[in-house]
């Protein structure tokens, strides 16, 4: 039987059509598909050319940034728009809680009219017009700062308060200062009388400023707090933007002479009345020094327990009682003791005892004169007790302290 063999010439042209064959199917996939593609893709860039070409030229920008943390409670929240104004803004809690904000007159700029609360996250959404109309539109949210990475200080004297003379500005902060210069550097206090003020740390949470002397009588005086977003120690953060104004009543100062045991009241240089006192007794003596009234109460309990006397005395129903330090010293009214120890006899645990009645009802008695007369902020100055002066620190004394001492204490 005949064998029919394939040759070599006619083996190559079959490998050689199979392979244009399938050449020709690759190449034609390949056109068929890039063709697709690029024209899709041209589309695709023509319609995004198109809409930019169309988009509004008007540029909004939302502070603080997206996904920022430890935001400011005060100044952080803020939109802002160029080429082109806002038309509208919404700032809400992520539970929905609507923030009402102002939109300033010429439409460039939005604020929130409230301090907002620490430990939230807030959303804003706003939306901004250009010359022709066209609309553009952003969101942002962020959340601020909580509790535990944020300060606060609580001042006295209050808002709107008349004081005397000798009372400083004190400022304590809730948690422990330690770039002391940042935070003092966020503080300033004015007086309309043009003194100078400085302030002296007592520790890291306490702040007191003070001119050299005494405020001067019918002065205005001025706490700015500009503690939003300072850093007063690692990670935590003010919060307080705050201005406070007080007034400084008439220069009064009362002079406890515990040798002679009167109190000379002074008014504006003047003496207006010397009052029979009965002051600390040899074992208990009063503190000598400058001391300022910082607290008054008509009627006050006064317990031994509380300032290491144990159970020695507990009275429930001390008469006008004013503090003089934080350890528990008083210029207070006194009904229990015989009226014949004022002027004669120094008898108490540490205080300085006028004559009074129970109720604090009359006003005809030394305590009650002496009470009404008297306003958070006055001097009262004990000399010629046996015990040590006051430290500057026990209540708002500072004033024992030379001036030298204290502007060494101040961070600025």
């Amino acid at each position: 039987m005949e064998k029919r063999v394939m040759t070599g010439s006619k083996r190559r042209r079959g490998l050689t059509a199979a392979s244009a064959l399938l050449g020709g199917v690759l190449v034609l996939t390949a056109c068929n598909g890039g063709g697709a593609d690029g024209s899709k893709k041209s589309q695709a860039a023509q319609v995004d050319k198109a809409a930019a070409e169309d988009a509004s030229e008007a540029q909004i920008a939302i502070a603080p940034k997206n996904g920022v943390t430890n935001a400011s409670i005060n100044n952080d929240a803020k939109v802002t728009v160029s080429k082109g104004t806002l038309s509208e803004v919404t700032l809400t809690t992520t539970a929905g809680a609507p923030v009402k904000g102002t939109l300033a007159a010429d439409g460039k700029s939005w604020k929130p009219d409230v301090q907002l609360e620490r430990s939230t996250t807030y959303k804003i959404s706003a939306t901004a017009k250009d010359s022709k109309g066209r609309e553009a539109h952003e969101n942002s949210s962020f959340t601020t700062v909580s509790p535990a990475n944020s300060f606060i200080g609580n001042f006295t004297p209050e808002d709107g308060s008349t004081v005397g003379v000798g009372m400083p500005v004190s400022i304590n902060f809730n948690k422990p200062i330690t770039d002391k210069k940042a935070v003092q550097d966020g503080i300033t206090v004015t007086s309309s009388s043009g003194q100078e003020v400085v302030g002296h740390w007592f520790n890291s949470q306490r702040l007191d400023l003070r001119p050299e002397s005494y405020w001067q009588g019918g002065s205005t005086v001025t706490l700015k707090l500009a503690l939003d977003g300072v850093e007063g120690a690692d990670g935590v953060f003010g919060v307080q933007q705050k201005t406070v104004t007080f007034k400084v009543g008439r220069n009064q100062v009362s002079t406890v002479d515990a040798n002679t045991k009167t109190m000379t009241v002074t008014q504006n240089g003047k003496t207006i009345k010397t009052v029979p006192i009965s002051s600390g007794s040899s074992t208990n003596p009063t503190y000598n020094g400058q001391m300022v009234i910082s607290e008054k109460f008509k009627e006050t309990r006064m317990n031994g327990d509380t300032v290491g006397f144990g159970g020695e005395y507990d009275i429930k129903d001390v008469p006008h009682a004013m503090r003089l330090s934080t350890s528990g010293t008083f210029i207070h009214g006194n009904y229990w003791g015989a009226r014949s120890i004022f002027g004669s006899a120094n008898t108490s645990h540490g205080c300085v005892g006028l004559a009074d009645v129970q109720g604090a009802g009359d006003a005809n008695q030394p305590a009650a004169w002496f009470y009404n007369n008297s306003l958070v902020g006055d001097v009262v100055i004990v000399k010629n007790s046996p015990d040590r002066t006051v430290t500057p620190d026990n209540g708002l004394n500072g004033w024992n302290m030379s001036w030298a001492d204290w502007k060494a204490g101040s961070a600025a």
